[in-house]
């Protein structure tokens, strides 16, 4: 068998080297193919890339189209029907909520009271200070009752307490004979005073706020001051608020400026 195959071998040796060329010629093909494989498979990669964005943007671009044609087919009243129609209810229940008067617990305690005119309580001239009356009718009362110049607390808590008053020295040339004569100039202590006053208190009440100050006035020209002033303080149930003002005789009737008032601010 060894002799023959060697025959074979010496028979056919150009069968051998044409073997050996396909061999070798397999091999050099195989580097060349590589990259145009490679090369081939990228090209359809980014085909496929670019034909899904261009499919990606197109039905965009459709979907948006087919959004706002629609909107714009529609009328105005159909479109806008549930919102408006839910805005239209809101507004109605806040209408109505603004409306319905509020029970008598709902209400926060307060009161503002403007100043009673005329002003027939002091006399014309008088120096000392003296109590305030306010004008009940014209004023607002919220669980707070008002007695003879006083505002009384129902509901004990936190309350801010204010009181203006405006003074004005009136031309005594105006007024009728009988009036009691007065200079024409006027230094006059202008103050103010509020007082609290409590339900079991049974000595004088106790001054919470004061201000004031000096003016040189005189009748022939138009003189006007204003004192205003405002503070938290604790009250209970039954105490009573009022404003002492020195020279009342030369307080302005105007409810625009002379007032009193508070209101709760908390418990």
């Amino acid at each position: 068998m060894a002799a023959n195959d060697y025959r074979v071998y010496l028979r056919n040796p150009t069968e051998m080297e044409n073997g050996q060329a396909r061999f070798h010629s397999a091999q050099s093909a195989e580097p060349t193919c590589r990259p145009l494989v490679f090369g081939t498979l990228v090209v359809m990669g980014l085909l496929q890339i670019v034909s899904s964005v261009a499919i990606l943007l197109h039905l965009t671009g459709y979907l948006h189209e087919v959004d706002f044609s629609s909107v714009q087919q529609r009328p105005l009243e159909e479109a806008e029907t549930g919102p408006v129609l839910a805005d239209a209810l809101k507004d109605h229940r806040k209408r109505d909520r603004s409306r319905c008067p509020k029970s008598q617990k709902d209400l926060i305690p307060s009161a503002h009271l403007p100043i009673k005119a005329p002003i027939d309580y002091v006399q014309k001239g008088e120096i000392e200070p003296k109590m305030i009356q306010w004008n009940e009718a014209q004023g607002q009362l919220y669980k707070i009752r008002y007695h003879d110049g006083r505002i009384l607390v129902q509901e004990g808590g936190l309350y801010y307490v204010y009181a203006k008053t405006c003074f004005r020295l009136y031309d005594v040339e105006l007024e009728s004979e009988s009036a009691p004569e007065f200079p024409q100039e006027v230094n006059a202590q202008l103050i103010q005073y509020v007082y609290h006053e409590k339900h079991t208190q049974t000595t004088r009440p106790m001054v919470l706020m004061k201000s004031g100050c000096t003016k040189r006035l005189k009748s022939p020209d138009y003189n006007m001051y204003c004192e205003q002033q405002g503070r938290l303080f604790r009250l209970r149930e039954g105490d009573g608020l009022f404003v002492n003002v020195s020279n009342s005789w030369m307080l302005d009737p105007d409810a625009e400026g002379s007032y009193f008032g508070a209101f709760k601010t908390s418990n």
